[in-house]
């Protein structure tokens, strides 16, 4: 077995203050570290992602620039690529992460598996060149990005879990209906320290 962590958009514009500031962002982040503090040994891979959208365009759709957004398909400008928006969150320490992986790039992601890694790799490529079967997921936001990431670790045959005390999400209905459906497609939902 080699398991390896999701670390997925920790970053300022997803915390408090941010351009899509989620409740709970910045505990998060710090939660991050402290397990990585305790527990980066554990995992053969370490993946961190980030939203790293185009400046100077609607990113195919994604960002709302003529209408208000509907938080579904469009949303207001956020993680620009080398804004203060798109950096990690300062509370989570990066040092242990092997791969950053880099999403969006002019077009809707949402899923860890849309992104590169710095040289171009995919992150199927990576899982599969390292032999990965297992996979923790932590991050935000727990309804769009950590779901769509659960579910394209299941489609791509891993064994999936999903750290429930480090992640957070945009509302609370739609994050509770996000983890039954993970549970439903096969990730197991656990906390942190079990």
């Amino acid at each position: 077995m080699t398991r390896a962590l999701f670390i997925v958009d920790v970053q300022n514009d997803f915390t408090e203050g941010g351009a899509l500031g989620v409740v709970g962002g910045a505990a998060v982040a710090a939660g991050i570290s402290a397990l990585l503090a305790a527990h980066a040994g554990e995992y053969g891979t370490i993946f961190a992602s980030r939203d790293w959208h185009d400046e100077g365009n609607d990113n195919g759709g994604h960002f709302a620039t003529d209408a208000a957004p509907d938080f579904v398909d469009s949303w207001p400008v956020h993680c620009v690529a080398g804004t203060a928006g798109a950096d990690y969150h300062p509370a989570f320490d990066t040092a242990a992460v092997t791969f950053h992986i880099r999403k969006g790039q002019g077009k809707p992601a949402y899923s860890i598996f849309e992104g590169t890694g710095e040289n171009g790799e995919t992150v199927a490529q990576l899982l599969t060149e390292r032999g990965v079967t297992d996979i923790d997921i932590v991050g935000i936001a727990t309804d769009y990005c950590v779901r769509a990431s659960a579910l394209d670790a299941l489609e791509h045959g891993q064994r999936v879990r999903v750290l429930r005390d480090l992640i957070a999400g945009v509302a609370a209905e739609s994050s509770v209906a996000a983890l039954a459906e993970l549970g439903h497609a096969g990730a197991e939902i656990v906390d942190s320290a079990g």
